[in-house]
């Protein structure tokens, strides 16, 4: 068994949203240094393309595109993009969500907000699923990663709409599998824990970390490139016989922000 070969993405071109930062750049690194050529994609074109410049740097490739995944049109041109750039499609990695971080009081939120939600965080991955996925099976291989949260399964206030929306991600992939299966292509998830991120720092005190941290064995908050191993892992053919699958990266614990 040659350990290189099960991670080895030479050849393969990967398309990760949200890659200008956090959980996506992290992935978007570790695809590239995996030999992968990355697509890019971002709503901020600026971040997209430093993360790019980055991977170019370091010896590997990359092309960023700008895309805001509530516009249907922007998510074709993604996938276009990368066929036009790189020739194919066989890696997708659906990191870009909204939402959360305790704010969710169910009797301040309205329906606008409840669908805005559900359009980024399902939709706009489902879609882009169905998208990639002819690509994929075309190259003969296709690997889907969803970027889902610890979120989807604990029980926290003000978390009701953002964690249901996570709930239907992971099982909008577990029942994908079926359908992508027979044509070549793996569909998984990927939910951190307490990752280090903007978006948690915005939330995160030295009194919530510590009650986060009494029910995390492994006693420290995530890294991103915690969250982006499991990226690779899902996206090579070292888990090459796991599909609909929800791998929880957490620390081993629960944490929560009440």
């Amino acid at each position: 068994m040659n350990i290189d070969s099960l991670f080895d993405l030479t050849g393969k071109v990967a398309v990760v949203t949200g890659g200008g930062d956090g959980i996506g750049k992290a992935s978007c690194e570790i695809l590239a240094a995996a030999g992968a050529s990355v697509i890019v994609s971002d709503i901020s074109l600026e971040k997209a393309q430093s993360v790019t410049d980055g991977i170019i740097a370091s010896g590997g490739k990359s092309a960023a595109v700008e895309c805001n995944v509530l516009n249907s049109a922007d998510l074709k041109n993604l996938i276009n993009f990368a066929v036009a750039t790189f020739g194919t499609v066989n890696i997708l990695v659906n990191n870009t969500g909204i939402g959360g971080g305790g704010r969710e009081n169910p009797f301040k939120i309205d329906r606008a907000y409840v669908e805005r939600i559900y359009a980024i965080n399902v939709f706009a991955p489902w879609q882009l699923c169905k998208l990639a996925a002819p690509h994929m099976q075309k190259s003969g291989y296709g690997s889907i990663i969803n970027i889902t949260s610890m979120s989807s399964i604990n029980n926290s206030p003000d978390m009701a709409i953002y964690g249901s929306s996570k709930a239907a991600l992971n099982h909008m992939a577990s029942n994908l599998a079926f359908d992508y299966g027979p044509m070549g292509i793996r569909i998984n998830n990927v939910g951190p824990g307490a990752t280090r991120t903007h978006a948690l720092a915005s939330v995160l005190t030295p009194e919530i970390e510590a009650r986060m941290l009494a029910h995390t064995p492994i006693h420290r908050l995530g890294e991103v490139s915690d969250i982006a191993g499991a990226v690779l892992y899902f996206a090579a053919p070292v888990s090459a016989w796991v599909s609909g699958q929800t791998l929880m990266v957490n620390g081993g614990g629960v944490q929560t922000l009440d």
